[in-house]
């Protein structure tokens, strides 16, 4: 099967701290169970740099900790990651949790805080509404 994965769990530098959120876990149940990954960051693919601003989505819209409004490259980037997603066929995807693009359970509350709130990124929201399951790491099998 091919699965759409976060490609900072993967070890790609592509986290807006410039960093990535490598996870063995996730490459070892791929592994186990013989899945192709195709990762994908949103993020990146909308144009942001890397390293970036952290952002959060307050009232709906992603918004950089500066007061910039970001909402637009991170809905274009998920657009084109969804565009990767049917094109290579991916039936699931595992996504880095939290993120404002990825989150599937849970994102930042919008206040840089720390504080998390349920709720989806927009990259998880558009994954889901075109019937493509998400899970985050820790809900792998």
């Amino acid at each position: 099967m091919r699965v759409l994965v976060s490609a900072c769990l993967l070890g790609e530098n592509c986290k807006y701290s410039g960093g990535n959120n490598w996870n063995s876990g996730v490459v070892e149940w791929l592994r186990e169970k013989g899945h192709e990954a195709v990762p994908v960051c949103p993020e990146v693919l909308g144009g942001l740099p890397v390293p970036r601003t952290p952002a959060e989505i307050v009232d709906g819209v992603v918004t950089a900790k500066d007061g910039r409004n970001v909402d637009q490259a991170f809905r274009r980037g998920a657009e084109l990651a969804l565009e990767i997603a049917r094109r290579e066929g991916a039936e699931l995807a595992v996504l880095q949790p939290r993120s404002p693009s990825c989150g599937a359970r849970q994102i930042y509350d919008g206040t840089f805080r720390g504080r998390k709130i349920p709720g989806q990124g927009v990259f998880a929201s558009l994954l889901l509404e075109n019937g493509i399951p998400v899970l985050e790491p820790e809900e792998l099998p």
